[in-house]
């Protein structure tokens, strides 16, 4: 049986022929018994059946399930510590002389055999899962998978090459717009629905980045020529593009999946293809003699620290991929990309506290906003599954009366 166990479906099962002869045979072989008895064998034979195929089948981005608020809350904390971590020790990196692309690239999937734990212990430690690792696990998801994850490599070479030219200023304006993206990909390709709530809040996130972008035009690095800003500039609006078209195309792919295990299956096989991409460049151009030497000659933290500033980035950004893949398939992939901008406003407040980053005007105005519309749209959230939780509890009434009248009209 599965960790999270959902009620079983409301409406009666359609019993198999072959599930009917077993029947029949038992009855044949017991003595006669009144009419209302053996329909109440029926209907508890049948629902034994529907019980046993719900287990084989188990649903657990439903609403309704009893895990499903515990898998949402590990994984929004997975995206909120990752997110966050990811970008302090990135910042960590560059201001202690770090600046190869390839590294940035590379460590943002590299971390892929943590996906093991959650794949394989709930099946083999756990014993909560009967399902095994990459049961029905079809050739046609593992194709899909590469070919999404050599797209999420992509995505992460261009984010890093934009990041490398650009200031962060027009980097942070350029990434607001991705949750613009998002919202218009996501009602062409899964036809999302235009609400007050997610428009309200799609607004006052992107006008929160945008005075977060402002507020930072000092950062201009030096030396930046007209051809480094154009190939930064591109790379940013590329990177955006890219990851506004990821959320919507898993999202249509979950559809079909209500196994959670089949998710960080699948976000493995990505993530392996994402760092394959990644190799084969650092291989080619040098990039791994690019880490041994600014590991010995440039970082000024010294080798050991520049390395453990790799393997936290590595852990971090894996932690914070993992997070968004359950959060789509949890939710939807424009909450998704929402709950990812909200964090830009709490990456900066972690630079105020870590690293004594100014936090003026603008600064508050922005995280207002940011704060502002993450929690309208989470308010909002709640009351939905409110209303869909009453809505169960209230057929499932119903489905009782049903089936305490049924014996008797039989």
């Amino acid at each position: 049986m599965d960790l999270f166990v959902q009620a079983p479906p409301l409406n009666p099962p359609k019993t198999h022929p072959l599930h009917s002869l077993t029947l029949h045979q038992e009855q044949e072989q017991q003595p006669q018994e009144p009419l209302h008895q053996q329909s109440s064998v029926v209907i508890m034979s049948n629902n034994n059946i529907q019980i046993a195929q719900f287990h084989q089948e188990e649903d657990q981005k439903a609403k309704t399930s009893k895990g499903y608020m515990l898998l949402l809350v590990i994984n929004y904390l997975c995206l909120f510590v990752g997110s966050i971590s990811s970008s302090l020790i990135s910042k960590f990196y560059f201001i202690h002389k770090g600046s190869s692309r390839w590294v940035s690239t590379w460590v943002q999937s590299a971390g892929f055999p943590l996906l093991l734990f959650p794949i394989y212990l709930p099946y083999y430690l756990f014993k909560c899962s009967e399902r095994r690792p990459f049961d029905r696990f079809s050739p046609r998801i593992l194709i899909l998978s590469i070919l999404i994850g050599l797209m999420l490599g992509l995505n992460n070479l261009l984010f890093s090459w934009g990041n490398s030219y650009l200031p962060v200023s027009t980097s942070s304006l350029l990434l607001s717009s991705q949750l613009v993206f998002n919202l218009i990909l996501s009602v062409i390709i899964v036809k999302q629905r235009i609400t007050f709530q997610n428009l309200n809040c799609v607004i006052l996130l992107t006008l929160s980045s945008v005075l977060l972008a402002l507020g930072s035009s000092h950062d201009r690095p030096q030396g930046l020529t007209t051809t480094k800003y154009f190939i930064g500039f591109f790379s940013t609006i590329g990177a955006g593009l890219l990851f506004a078209l990821y959320l919507p195309i898993m999202e249509k792919i979950y559809k079909n999946v209500n196994c959670y295990g089949m998710v960080m299956e699948m976000q493995l096989v990505m993530e392996i293809a994402a760092t394959a991409l990644a190799t084969a460049g650092m291989a080619t151009d040098g990039g791994f003699r690019e880490m041994k030497r600014e590991s010995i000659y440039e970082f000024d933290k010294g080798e050991k620290w520049y390395w453990v500033t790799v393997m936290g980035n590595v852990v971090t950004w894996q932690m914070c991929f993992m997070g968004t893949a359950g959060m789509v398939f949890l939710t939807s992939s424009l909450t998704g990309g929402i709950c990812m901008t909200a964090l830009l406003g709490m990456n900066v407040v972690g630079g105020v506290l870590v690293y004594g980053d100014q936090f003026g005007g603008v600064k508050v105005v922005s995280t207002l906003l940011c704060g502002w519309g993450f929690c309208s749209y989470v308010y909002g959230m709640y009351l939905k599954m409110k209303d869909q939780k009453e809505l169960q509890q209230k057929e499932n009434k119903n489905l009782e009366m049903d089936q305490i009248v049924a014996p008797d009209t039989v």
